[in-house]
């Protein structure tokens, strides 16, 4: 098993694992492991897909979830491509209010040019477009934060995976 992980000062840490498996096999140990009296860790499949969610009882607004994607390498080489991330509804959001800063900033830049070609008074045009980006940078560093949050599930989401793949 070789595991190749990505940067990890990505807000969403990737990784790929080649396996020495049939790709149905790999499936079904995960399928085995989880659906089959392990009701600690809720998990969904979705033909070659699999969304490995933390406890009910240690879920928070941070908390992670594994998506693994199972593909086939070679005749029996497998290969599975793993997202660590937050909930759809989280990452939704983020990227909501990441796209309504970057809209913002566009437009209070335009406004500033406008407002400084026609002699007018720039005061809030030059604070949104001096704020906006700060406000940026801060939600990139909640998102950090978030991530720290989340690790130590993090954390326990590979081991399971890993524990799962070795049996």
């Amino acid at each position: 098993m070789k595991e190749k992980t990505s940067n990890p000062i990505h807000l969403r840490p990737r990784f790929s694992i080649e396996l020495n498996d049939e790709k149905e096999k790999v499936i079904q140990k995960f399928k085995n492991a989880l659906q089959n009296g392990n009701d600690k860790f809720p998990s969904r499949f979705v033909d070659d897909h699999i969304i490995i969610d933390v406890p009910k009882k240690e879920d928070h607004f941070w908390s992670p979830q594994l998506n693994i994607e199972v593909e086939n390498a070679d005749e029996d080489k497998t290969l599975l491509n793993g997202l660590f991330g937050p909930k759809p509804q989280v990452w939704t959001l983020f990227m909501f209010i990441h796209s309504l800063v970057g809209v913002a900033f566009l437009i209070f830049s335009v406004m500033l040019y406008v407002r400084w070609s026609l002699n007018e008074s720039i005061i809030l045009p030059l604070i949104m477009t001096l704020f906006l980006p700060l406000f940026w940078v801060l939600l990139y560093f909640l998102g950090r934060l978030g991530k720290s949050t989340g690790h130590s599930q993090m954390d326990d989401l590979h081991d399971l995976m890993t524990n799962i793949l070795k049996n």
